[in-house]
């Protein structure tokens, strides 16, 4: 496998951790394809297609609590123009006691190159 691709996959899927961390959707809709699919906790099973589901979370106001997401043990398989990036995200975050805490997910992303550039097209995130 291509490490030059392996490595700009996961400096985009970093990206797209912490613009979900920053509330910063203009980078979000960037990353993502307006088609993006997901099974989320959030979606109770159901299948979500499209950014409007997403962009609601995004308007919700945010938090002045420090957040930070890692990707552990990130994988990343490239097959051809689609690629396949599993990890497990940890949060780090307060509490309401002010005390830090760090919540994880599994998570697997699928990025498309479409037009030259990586586009995340489907994601699955499941509590860890």
């Amino acid at each position: 496998m291509n490490d030059a691709v392996t490595e700009e996959l996961l400096a985009l899927n970093q990206r797209l951790l912490n613009s979900i961390t920053e509330h910063d959707w203009l980078t979000y809709a960037e990353l993502c394809d307006p088609t993006l699919t997901a099974f989320e906790p959030e979606a109770e099973g159901q299948l979500v297609e499209g950014l409007d589901f997403h962009a609601y979370y995004f308007k919700l106001p945010k938090s002045s609590a420090s957040r930070h997401a890692t990707m552990a043990s990130p994988n990343a398989r490239v097959m051809g123009d689609v690629a396949v990036v599993a990890y497990t995200r940890l949060i780090q975050k307060l509490d309401a006691d002010g005390r830090p805490v760090t919540a994880s997910f599994n998570e697997t992303r699928v990025w498309q190159r479409l037009n030259g550039a990586w586009r995340h097209v489907h994601f699955h995130r499941s509590n860890a």
